[in-house]
């Protein structure tokens, strides 16, 4: 796990110092426009980790670490609310998803070394960081890290997150050619394309603005549903939209193809994943 030096430099200056702590697991889980509290108003960060897997024991020792040693030690530095996932339809399977938000930059930068001197953390992890490379934990992990949409600066967690309730999750990349383009689809989907989203019915958790990752420029964004059923009703009424055929035709958002590539995973939650 040791693998934040690069991280660490490379984003020391863009952190310009520390920002003010993360705000509670309830401040963020509220709807943005409700949220009484002002940090929930802050842009917030995100760390997309893809863990690759091998079929058999891998997951189950992944669940146990997520479960007992991760998301609590990252709650304790205020890293929060953290959401697990397994890929139920797209590539790669099996691969667990774990979605870490915060407020701070340098919190999620400087998280592995403060991990690290967790004794509490270290002890109820061992079997997972201490796993031999002959049985090791995972295949390989990728990072992504994201900076939340100006306009949309928070997670708004699903209704039946609460009570832990049937759900499954859409996580969606766009990817363009040029930045120009992202820029432009950055700025469509915060400027009436979500709206339409909401319009429609979707459970929309957080739209993220990729600043280090594979397939640069892109942007990635989360939903949620009820049911894949539930997904394919939605998806039909977003696209019926008159608001939508509109936008599409906007000459603003249609001078050229300003997205290159979309990618679509449909993810189940795992029991303990806190989204």
């Amino acid at each position: 796990m040791e693998r934040r030096t690069f991280l660490t430099s490379s984003l020391a200056a863009a952190a310009l110092g520390t920002i003010p702590a993360a705000a509670s697991a309830k401040a963020h889980a509220v709807p943005r426009e409700e949220s009484p509290n002002p940090d929930a108003k802050k842009r917030l960060y995100y760390e997309l980790r893809r863990y690759h897997l091998n079929s058999g024991p891998q997951q189950k020792l992944c669940d146990e670490f997520f479960r007992a040693a991760l998301i609590p030690a990252l709650n304790r530095l205020g890293i929060t609310p953290v959401g697990v996932f397994n890929v139920a339809i797209g590539p790669d399977s099996p691969t667990m998803f774990v979605l870490l938000p915060s407020t701070s930059l340098e919190t999620l930068v400087t998280a592995e070394n403060r991990l690290a001197q967790d004794a509490e953390y270290q002890k109820a992890g061992a079997a997972f960081l201490n796993a031999p490379a002959t049985d090791p934990a995972f295949v390989r992990m990728e990072s992504q890290l994201m900076q939340a949409f100006e306009k949309i600066p928070g997670i708004t967690l699903p209704k039946a997150t609460a009570g832990n309730g049937a759900r499954v999750f859409e996580l969606r990349t766009y990817e363009s050619s040029t930045d120009q383009d992202h820029k432009r689809k950055v700025e469509m989907m915060q400027s009436g394309e979500e709206a339409i989203f909401a319009k429609a019915g979707f459970s929309q958790v957080f739209y993220g603005d990729t600043l280090i990752g594979a397939r640069m420029p892109n942007l990635t964004y989360m939903l949620s549903y009820e049911s894949v059923t539930d997904r394919d009703k939605l998806w039909k009424a977003f696209a019926n939209d008159p608001d939508w055929k509109a936008m599409l035709a906007n000459p603003r958002y249609a001078f050229e193809q300003i997205v290159s590539s979309i990618s679509s995973t449909i993810l189940q939650p795992t029991p303990y994943s806190q989204i």
